[in-house]
């Protein structure tokens, strides 16, 4: 009896222990995980030249919107923001349809080039003939100062393209060959089933593509710079971040706008952070709407075996 009493106490203390330590453990993480965002904004809130004495941890020590009124006077602002957003949702949209459609073609058994397909893919991942060569083709393709350039060059990813066809040759094969006895043909078969039932890989994919179109900026600096009407937001941080830097490091420069004091002279520190807020913001609006994909699948009793 009393063994058993003592095995029921130790029962009942384990999950109470185990959601206690899970608890703290999950805390720390999202500690370190918000910490260094919230104090970037802590940063861009604050008076620029305050902010070169350090210390500031979770809340701006001397309150100052001068960082963002800085970051916002640029002339070319909401043309980079218009090419950025277009440059993004295309890039997205298209990428994440070219990926599905090569990924399908490579996971289906009866092409019978597949193998060769794939290694074919997955050369041009690790070799590259360079920046220059890679230059006069956009040159001689006729892209350079061209929106085009922004979208076509990168519309192929093998990366994303070997992650889908993992992620459809994992689905049950039921599925196709019930669509392909009922007389659907590939395409329609690719419509209605491999899409549908690939939504968190390709969500996934369509994250991974808007990230890496709205923080490009290498791009615009060498295809697109001589032309300001394509000019991307990425770009134009960048230029104002370089700037700054570059009056800094003048001694006896000061950067000052009409009307204002000394003490809101703009600081490579500052302007990183207000920088870095602004061109932050816009995918963490868009990442909530994905996440759901990423932890929830399509395939729970769509097939019985």
């Amino acid at each position: 009896m009393i063994a058993s009493k003592k095995k029921f106490k130790l029962g009942s203390i384990e999950p109470i222990v185990f959601r206690t330590v899970n608890t703290i453990i999950m805390l720390i993480v999202i500690v370190v995980m918000l910490y260094p965002f919230w104090n970037t904004v802590a940063v861009s809130l604050n008076n620029p030249q305050d902010t070169l004495k350090g210390g500031i941890t979770l809340f701006p020590r001397i309150f100052s919107t001068y960082n963002y009124e800085t970051v916002f006077k640029n002339r070319l602002l909401l043309i980079a923001s218009v090419n950025s957003v277009l440059r993004t949702g295309i890039s997205t949209i298209l990428g994440v349809i070219v990926a599905a459609m090569i990924a399908y073609v490579l996971s289906r058994p009866e092409f019978l080039w597949r193998k060769f397909a794939t290694r074919y893919f997955l050369v041009t991942m690790y070799v590259s003939a360079g920046l220059i060569p890679n230059y006069f083709l956009i040159r001689d393709l006729g892209m350079i100062n061209d929106f085009s350039v922004y979208i076509l060059p990168g519309l192929v990813s093998v990366f994303n393209v070997i992650v889908v066809r993992s992620y459809i040759k994992s689905l049950p094969s039921s599925l196709f060959e019930a669509a392909f006895i009922d007389g659907v043909g590939h395409f329609r078969c690719f419509l209605l089933i491999a899409m549908p039932c690939s939504k968190p890989v390709l969500a996934t994919v369509a994250l991974w593509c808007a990230v890496g179109a709205w923080n490009s900026w290498f791009d615009t600096f060498i295809y697109c710079s001589s032309d300001e009407n394509l000019t991307t937001l990425q770009y134009e941080m960048m230029k104002m971040l370089a700037a700054a830097m570059s009056s800094s490091s003048r001694s006896g420069d000061a950067i000052y706008q009409a009307g204002q004091a000394a003490s809101n002279m703009v600081t490579p520190v500052s302007i990183r952070a207000a920088i870095t807020v602004v061109a932050a913001v816009p995918i963490l609006v868009v990442y909530p709407f994905l996440q759901k994909y990423f932890v929830k699948g399509v395939m729970i009793g769509s097939v019985k075996e």
